[in-house]
């Protein structure tokens, strides 16, 4: 039993894991999307969700510290010039795992990890989802309304 492990070891040393995971965390920075196993992906989570927070203050400490993490200098300044901006509102739950099947080769589960505010297609259907509110048609209640006012205001002329 897993009793009070908090980290997913992956199979690997440490030394091995730190260097994965800041690749891996590199990568999805300079792409927004990566594929990976879904254990890996919930690892990458929990990697790279501190540093994007520590992006949202723009000051040498906080570059130097997400430095040391990722190793990799142009990642450093897209996550701070790019992609903090643009979560800059956002309290937490940066990034996205979405379960997409198994890999073929040995029935991996695999997953698909992105950032939250870089989907182009869901943040274009959360748009068109936001404008339909409730499941019942206001149009009829808009078209009523306005022929019953104008129904008893042609009535009355006509019984004077």
């Amino acid at each position: 039993m897993r009793h009070n492990k908090a980290i997913n070891h992956l199979g690997r040393k440490s030394g091995h894991r730190k260097a994965m995971l800041s690749n891996m965390a590199s990568s999805l920075i300079m792409h927004k999307r990566i594929t990976t196993t879904v254990a890996k992906a919930k690892a990458l989570k929990v990697y790279v969700e501190p540093l994007v927070t520590k992006s949202k203050e723009d000051s040498t400490h906080s570059r130097r510290v997400v430095f040391s993490y990722l190793k990799d200098k142009n990642a450093v300044s897209e996550l701070f010039r790019v992609i903090a901006p643009k979560i800059a509102d956002r309290p937490g739950g940066y990034l996205r795992v979405l379960h997409i099947g198994f890999r073929q080769g040995d029935a991996a589960e695999m997953a698909l990890v992105e950032f939250v505010d870089f989907n182009e297609a869901a943040l274009a259907s959360a748009t068109k989802e936001a404008k339909k509110t409730t499941r019942r048609s206001r149009a009829k209640k808009a078209e009523a309304a306005p022929a019953q006012e104008a129904a008893p205001a042609a009535e009355e002329p006509k019984a004077e």
